[in-house]
């Protein structure tokens, strides 16, 4: 049963059928968020299976409500079978390399002269051309050239190997979502289908909208661009940190307003530190920002987390502690939801 079920919203994909063809993470995790709201997702896998089958834990979490066909891509019977199966289908969803469609017969010009209405989403490394479109990639890859890893730092400036895969995730799954909803969209409407490419690259490039703002505002106040530890949200803003506690965990002060820095203030017992603040004219880097990041971190090493965590239960403030996975699973944040649905109907 999808994990939305009992939230109202499996129904709102009610009689759309997606055939998905991808494998590892990106498309899978798309199709999955497409069954949870109630799409018909048949999951069509080769002889060998997916990979993640490997990761049983994995493959459940990407593949549950989807029911599934094997297709031999290199038998021509069973392609033939899965064009008649894509003939009466809504979506097809792939994650293959540029080309690779064209040569089993599964191209735009040849399935929509069958079925015009038919929504192809294909999720690729580096885009459909270009001189990277054949080049083999993994998330690491993509988030690496796509400059979203450069901003993945600790203020020390020490790069990060992120155990959340952004690019498949944010760049490919998400983006893939995006690009369905909107084709199925536009196929009612005009009862033409589309065949869009989702560049997982492109698309992590298309996050840095912040880095990229804020480069721009505090290059001048800097003198160079800023680096790990001085942008507005990576460090730089005493009210934007990550700050460790008297055990050796981390409180995330997120008091990005001031009017929750105020608050965070009132359980630090530092009213004092209330006018220095980014909105009060402090900008990120600045000597008093600097000497404000040392002041908070000597007071929350004061502390435990979970006292801290005591003391901010009841502030709005926008300060939390930093959760292990167990922890996260166990809070009452996620603890009341079952399953854990990523929406519900409100």
């Amino acid at each position: 049963m999808s994990a939305l079920a009992g939230a109202g919203l499996v129904g709102l994909l009610e009689g759309v059928t997606v055939v998905d063809l991808s494998r590892n993470l990106p498309g899978p995790f798309g199709s999955r968020m497409l069954a949870d709201l109630g799409a018909h997702v048949i999951k069509v896998e080769p002889p060998e299976g997916d990979p993640a089958r490997s990761l049983p834990a994995l493959f459940a979490a990407l593949n549950h409500g989807k029911a599934t066909r094997q297709i031999d891509f290199r038998a021509p019977d069973d392609l033939a079978r899965l064009r008649d199966l894509l003939a009466t289908a809504d979506v097809m969803l792939d994650s293959f390399r540029p080309g690779v469609l064209a040569g089993m017969g599964l191209d735009a010009a040849t399935l929509h002269a069958r079925h015009p209405r038919l929504v192809m989403v294909s999720i690729t490394g580096y885009g459909q051309t270009g001189a990277w479109a054949d080049k083999a990639g993994h998330d690491l890859n993509f988030m690496a050239l796509s400059g979203v890893l450069d901003q993945i730092r600790a203020p020390t400036g020490e790069l990060a190997l992120p155990n959340v895969q952004w690019g498949d995730l944010a760049g490919g799954a998400s983006m893939a979502v995006i690009a369905v909803l909107a084709a199925l969209h536009a196929a009612q409407r005009t009862g033409r289908g589309r065949h869009i490419d989702v560049s997982m690259a492109h698309a992590l490039h298309a996050h840095l909208v912040m880095p990229q703002a804020t480069a721009a505002l505090l290059a001048p106040v800097l003198g160079h661009p800023p680096g790990a530890g001085e942008d507005m949200l990576n460090g730089g803003l005493p009210c934007y940190r990550l700050y460790e506690t008297a055990d050796g965990r981390h409180l995330a002060v997120g008091a990005l307003e001031h009017k929750f820095w105020r608050a965070a203030c009132a359980v630090f017992e530092r009213p004092d530190w209330v006018e220095r603040h980014w909105q009060r004219g402090i900008p990120p880097g600045a000597p008093d920002a600097r000497a404000l990041c040392g002041e908070v971190a000597a007071r929350v090493r004061g502390r435990t987390l979970a006292e801290w965590s005591v003391r901010f239960a009841s502030a709005d403030a926008c300060v939390t502690p930093v959760l292990t996975q167990a922890e996260a699973r166990s809070h009452p944040l996620f603890a009341e939801r079952s399953g854990t649905p990523w929406a519900t109907v409100a």
